[in-house]
């Protein structure tokens, strides 16, 4: 679609409107983006310190009711009399128990499971726990000697060593516990009886449900923000994204919150802008971290800035369209009297003029316009005469094919009058010098089949073998693969001729020429080595970048170079007397 000059000027003046526009819709949002996110960072914060508020009372009333059970005259008198190894007063006891700690803990909606953990038996809420002795819960409250003692979330199957639990969809398959080793005392007669030293003490677990610590925070908190609560270690007691739940969770900005109790503070945490805001319980000394992303904060503040923004663009736009069109008609007439001249010239009419009408800028562009059209003219009348003589030259170069062809005839003569006098080897040097000059004397010199190229190299090899009787030989180890590819015409010439004339020129016999090809990567490599004389640094350095000295190699050189392009072309290595190698890369 063609665009005009009118409609670019349009463009410009929206452009230079658009600039301020957004430039004040992003201070705009901005400074909205600022007010909102303190006033987000203050709210926020204060939810996160009254969550821990709630969650610590209800976590105070549990260590209450826990430190209760010391004193309590029926668990004092069940485990300081029961026979472990009677199983009716196992069972019986149990049920005592169990309407004990139901009298106890029954209350409080947040609880999941209460139980008394012996090595014996497991009073309470039967859960299949296996031998809750062996669990990290039961070594930790002994460890406590009767302090409270809060696990974070954990996985049920694997606390307790149940593996067959893993599969299922358990409803308590993430818990996490308050325990606490429970010696129990009795005040008799102002006289503190204290349980036998033989008797065990059995720890209680108050398990809860993780969804209790997910129900507070998704209630009271905005739809785009996200929680966690972690313990001192890192662990992940309770989160947004359920998968974290029991897990290890790293991430550098949250470290440095566990140097501290409470706070807010802005960061990034995984490359997005976010509110952090965190306060860590009393009770439990886990941390709750909420953060919500900058970005959601002014998702309604958007949808006005778009609209201001829109409305205001219109408006400047409709204004800048009256102008645009009233400025573009001063500036596109004078262009447009230079078009109509342009097509005229573009059918041929170079005498076309046009008038100067003023001595602005446009009055100068016509000027240089008409002189133009007047050097255009020149240009063709001069063209007309170079094609003049490039017919004639085409006329005198068909009339020299002639000469080749009176060549080839002269040649065949010879041959056949070699083979009437028995001269066979005359007879082979006279065909091999017709086979390259036939090869020579093409009109075009495009690329060729190597397959050509080695059929002329053997027919040259034979006559220079001849030349020097025998001086040399020649070694042939060409991957086969090759045949495939086009090369430059008389592509290894001008080093096989340079090796022969001048690698052995003070040699009487034994010289060896190895011609080698090898493919490697995307890229052939060729090589043309003797064991000649060989030349210095010196040497190799002017035949490969002085003009003036091996035109055949440089303009070999050049060929490759502009075909295939510069990273191509030829390398030469020599030592003197131990020979030169000369290594031709092409691509594939």
């Amino acid at each position: 679609m063609k665009i005009t000059f009118r409609y670019r000027l349009l463009a410009s003046y929206i452009l230079l409107i658009a600039i301020p526009l957004l430039v004040l819709g992003a201070l705009f949002y901005r400074t909205s983006l600022k007010i909102i996110t303190e006033q987000a960072q203050k709210n926020v914060y204060e939810i996160v310190r009254k969550n821990n508020e709630v969650m610590d009372t209800k976590l105070r009333i549990v260590d209450q009711n826990s430190m209760s059970l010391f004193l309590d005259k029926d668990l004092f008198r069940i485990f300081n009399q029961l026979d472990p190894a009677n199983e009716a007063e196992l069972f019986a006891a149990d049920r005592q128990v169990t309407a004990v700690l139901g009298k106890t803990f029954s209350q409080n909606q947040d609880i999941f499971a209460y139980q008394l953990w012996t090595s014996y038996f497991t009073f309470g809420q039967p859960l299949p726990q296996g031998e809750p002795t062996q669990s990290d819960i039961y070594r930790m409250a002994r460890q406590a000697g009767g302090k409270l003692v809060w696990i974070p979330t954990y996985e049920f199957s694997s606390m307790f060593n149940q593996p067959y639990l893993q599969g299922g969809n358990l409803e308590f398959r993430y818990l996490f516990s308050a325990t606490r080793l429970l010696d129990f005392t009795y005040l008799s007669n102002t006289k503190l009886a204290k349980m036998d030293a033989g008797v065990e003490r059995p720890v209680l677990a108050i398990s809860f449900k993780s969804e209790v610590l997910k129900s507070l925070y998704a209630d009271s908190l905005p739809g785009n923000s996200r929680y966690m609560v972690l313990d001192p270690q890192d662990r992940v007691v309770a989160s947004s994204e359920p998968g974290q739940v029991a897990q290890i969770y790293k991430e550098a900005g949250l470290d440095k919150l566990q140097r501290e109790n409470s706070g807010a503070r802005r960061m990034k945490l995984d490359g997005e802008a976010v509110i952090v805001c965190f306060d860590r319980s009393e009770v439990t000394g886990w941390m709750s971290v909420v953060w919500i992303p900058e970005a959601g904060l002014v998702s309604s503040l958007v949808p006005v800035i778009r609209t201001s923004i829109t409305v205001l663009a219109v408006v400047m736009g409709i204004v800048a369209l009256i102008f645009a069109f009233f400025i573009a008609g001063k500036i596109t007439k004078p262009i447009k009297r230079l078009l109509s001249a342009m097509r005229s010239v573009g059918e041929g009419d170079f005498q076309t003029r046009v008038d100067v009408v003023s001595h602005d800028e446009f009055g100068v562009l016509t000027q240089r316009f008409n002189r133009m059209n007047d050097r255009i003219q020149l240009l063709v009348t001069e063209n007309y005469e170079i094609k003049l003589k490039e017919k004639e030259a085409e006329i005198q170069a068909l009339n020299m094919q002639m000469h080749p062809h009176f060549l080839y005839n002269t040649l065949n003569v010879m041959n056949w009058t070699a083979i009437e006098n028995d001269q066979q080897e005359l007879s082979r040097m006279l065909v091999c010098l017709s086979n390259m000059l036939h090869y020579t004397s093409r009109k075009t010199w495009d690329a060729v089949p190597l397959s050509e190229e080695m059929s002329w190299m053997s027919n040259y090899f034979y006559i220079m073998s001849i030349r020097f009787e025998d001086k040399f030989t020649v070694e042939y180890d060409m991957d086969p693969q090759l045949l495939a590819y086009d090369v430059p015409r008389l592509l290894f010439q001008p080093f096989v001729e340079n090796a022969i004339l001048h690698g052995f020129d003070q040699t009487g016999s034994g010289g060896l020429i190895g011609i080698r090809g090898w493919i490697n990567g995307r890229t052939r490599h060729y090589e043309v080595a003797d064991n000649g004389r060989g030349m210095s640094a010196e040497t190799v350095h002017r035949i490969l970048y002085q003009k003036s000295s091996s035109v055949g190699i440089k303009n070999t050189i050049d060929r490759i170079q502009m075909t295939y392009g510069g990273e191509y072309g030829v390398s030469i290595f020599s030592t003197p007397g131990a020979g030169t190698k000369v290594v031709i890369t092409l691509p594939l």
